[in-house]
């Protein structure tokens, strides 16, 4: 399981030019899943997303997390996360978990981190969707599990 997230003031997923979901400030989350993901993969990183201390305190530290500040988060499924490149010119996504288990997890993702209590917006898993953000910072983080 792969999630880039970047810290924002705002940002929003639109689908045929309608909003389908956005925020306020907190984090966008681009989030793809590799074949043997599951749900230990998606306990820890929603437990470490939401607990992350990349926001300022009033001593202009990074020492805050999410939760401390209310943010809010949108979460947005990304398979090309998993995309080969190392091979000619075109991505393979062979690495890419298959899209009905992933579209499963990313469910189940979304859920856990709701369960920690910020507001989760989505897009809509493997929709044509156009991202926009106010990066803040920019702060931007790859997590693994």
């Amino acid at each position: 399981m792969r999630v880039v997230l970047q810290r924002v003031k705002e940002a929003k997923v639109e689908i045929a030019g309608q909003v389908n979901g956005q925020i306020k400030q907190g984090l966008l989350l681009l989030v793809g899943f590799t074949d043997g993901d599951g749900q230990a993969e998606i306990d820890y990183l929603a437990r470490k997303i939401v607990n992350v201390r990349i926001f300022s305190d009033e001593a202009d530290k990074l020492n805050l997390s999410l939760l401390d500040i209310g943010g809010e988060i949108l979460s947005v499924s990304q398979f090309t996360l998993y995309a080969q490149v190392k091979k000619g010119n075109r991505p393979s996504f062979t690495e890419a978990q298959d899209p009905k288990l992933a579209q499963l997890n990313y469910e189940k993702f979304n859920q856990a981190l709701a369960s920690y209590g910020p507001k989760v917006a989505t897009g809509v898993f493997g929709a044509d969707m156009q991202v926009s953000l106010l990066n803040d910072g920019p702060v931007t983080i790859i997590y693994e599990a």
